[in-house]
């Protein structure tokens, strides 16, 4: 085992977990109960299904979180070997934009955008 392997704070965060297992596993008995009787729905059974999906999600993101703190520290480690890259000296000027249609606009769409421009002038003008 590496050192530091068990450190107060992992041995918290299994037993947090296995105790969420533990308590979703009997919330889902429980629930087979309430299924089983008279007055068991289909719902409890669904509950039944469910109860232990929540119990297994804190040990899920525990593994998840180990994944991306791993994937996080590969890509540091490859960023610090690669060799450092000259930066760019000049910036390319960008080039215009040609928007098919401005030119050719038609008469009435030039006066309904000229009077929706009055009236947020006027209503502007009134706040």
């Amino acid at each position: 085992m590496p050192a530091g392997f068990l450190t107060p704070r992992r041995l918290t965060i299994g037993v947090l977990c296995v105790l969420s297992l533990i308590g979703s596993v009997g919330l889902a008995w429980w629930q087979w109960d309430r299924f089983e009787s008279a007055s068991g729905t289909f719902q409890n059974l669904g509950y039944v299904l469910q109860w232990p999906l929540f119990g297994l999600f804190p040990a899920f993101m525990v593994l998840r979180i180990r994944k991306l703190r791993r994937e996080a520290a590969d890509k540091a480690e490859t960023a610090d070997s690669e060799p450092d890259r000259a930066p760019v000296v000049e910036v390319p000027k960008p080039r215009p934009v040609s928007r098919p249609g401005v030119e050719d606009q038609d008469d009435e769409l030039v006066a309904y955008n000229r009077y929706l421009a009055e009236l947020y002038e006027r209503d502007q003008q009134e706040r």
